[in-house]
């Protein structure tokens, strides 16, 4: 697809056109792999105990934007409030207005979506672990609520513990039991309480990724979190996008290189809004990289890098051009398409064009999985 010079503009300004046929089977249902959904409720204030509430983050909206911030004073870095700005505006781009979110969606010819948190990952480095894990919890349960207030056409992604065995199990037990089906893993899982940084391959984690893997929820890592690693005078917030569309590398390591995924193989693992192109350059180098160094290894890896893309792996995109025409090196069942709605990057106003793009680019019967098909098995809504 052909982007206008002037660019899409900012969501709160765009208006879907009509939807139309775009070529899939009829009854085919188009399920969005990877939407935003902002929190538009001071609901850690308002729910934490008598004794907690002044430790309770708030949720304050600023110029338009739905922030987290320490009593009255945002958290998040100003580029950040600024890209806010342009899309909480959007009828439906938070949870206090279920009715107008299935609206959008219905404007786009969206079945379903999988929602992802926005600011809310701020408190994914809340100091106090006490206060973060409480925070996830009362998340957990408001985003369970619009999901069932929705007819279970919004799936809410819950949060965890993640950083110790006991609150991992403590907090995946009520999630499921909320009816949620995944969970958002931070890529940088931040430091233990000794100062530590964490590694997600290391042996003081097996017992967390024991419980998560006895759980059978699949695991969601997301775009988002690595600031850019100079200063930038002119379009910080441009470049800061374009090095976090491409950070899942790290991360990815671990699991094929680093041996999680041959101690823990019945993980499940989602890859959200760096899209597909990365994927055969990523395994290529592994591959690479395997062969050359696997003589100094202090752990084996157990198979080769494709087995673990292929046994556990999927990943989303919005417009991947490239990532389509590397489809057979991906996987057809390995692909999940989205809208991203209502991120400044999101098909929002032209998502019909972005479907029929994939149909166009696979054709109609691989097309079908991509546009829906994946991201109900990675969820587990078919067992």
């Amino acid at each position: 697809m052909r982007y206008p010079a002037e660019g899409m503009g900012a969501p709160k300004d765009r208006h879907p056109a009509p939807v139309t046929d775009v070529g899939l089977p009829a009854g085919t249902e188009v399920f969005s792999a990877d939407n935003h959904i902002s929190l538009a409720e001071d609901i850690f204030y308002e729910q934490f105990p008598a004794g907690m509430k002044d430790r309770a983050p708030r949720v304050v909206n600023v110029d338009g934007g739905w922030v987290v911030a320490a009593d009255t004073t945002p958290i998040l870095v100003k580029e950040f409030i600024q890209v806010l700005t342009q899309y909480d505006p959007v009828p439906g781009s938070h949870t206090g207005d279920v009715d107008a979110r299935l609206a959008a969606l219905d404007s786009e010819g969206v079945d379903r979506e999988l929602a992802f948190p926005n600011s809310v990952l701020a408190v994914f480095g809340w100091p106090d672990r006490e206060v973060r894990e409480l925070c996830f919890r009362l998340y957990n349960q408001h985003i369970a609520d619009v999901q069932e207030r929705s007819g279970n056409r919004i799936y809410g992604v819950g949060l965890i513990n993640w950083w110790d065995p006991e609150g991992t199990e403590r907090t995946l037990t009520e999630l499921k039991a909320l009816g949620l089906t995944t969970f958002l893993m931070p890529l940088n899982p931040g430091k233990d309480t000794d100062k530590r940084p964490i590694d997600y391959s290391s042996t003081a984690m097996d017992a967390v990724w024991d419980v998560i893997e006895a759980s059978g929820v699949p695991v969601s890592h997301h775009i988002g979190e690595s600031p850019p690693a100079t200063p930038n005078e002119f379009n910080p917030v441009a470049i800061g996008m374009l090095q976090s569309v491409a950070p899942f590398r790290d991360c990815f390591g671990k699991y094929v290189l680093g041996g999680i995924l041959d101690r823990h193989p019945g993980l499940r693992i989602g890859w959200f809004e760096g899209g597909i192109n990365w994927v055969p350059s990523a395994i290529q180098d592994a591959q690479h990289i395997r062969a050359s160094f696997d003589h100094i290894a202090d752990v084996r890896m157990e198979h080769d890098p494709q087995h673990y893309w292929d046994e556990h792996m999927v990943a989303s995109f919005m417009v991947d051009p490239l990532g389509l025409e590397l489809i057979d090196r991906v996987g057809v069942d390995r692909a999940m398409w989205s809208t991203d709605f209502p991120h400044n990057e999101s098909t929002y106003g032209y998502s019909t064009e972005s479907l029929a793009s994939v149909v166009d680019a696979v054709g109609v019967e691989a097309a079908v999985p991509i546009v829906g098909g994946n991201i109900r098995r990675f969820l587990g809504l078919d067992a």
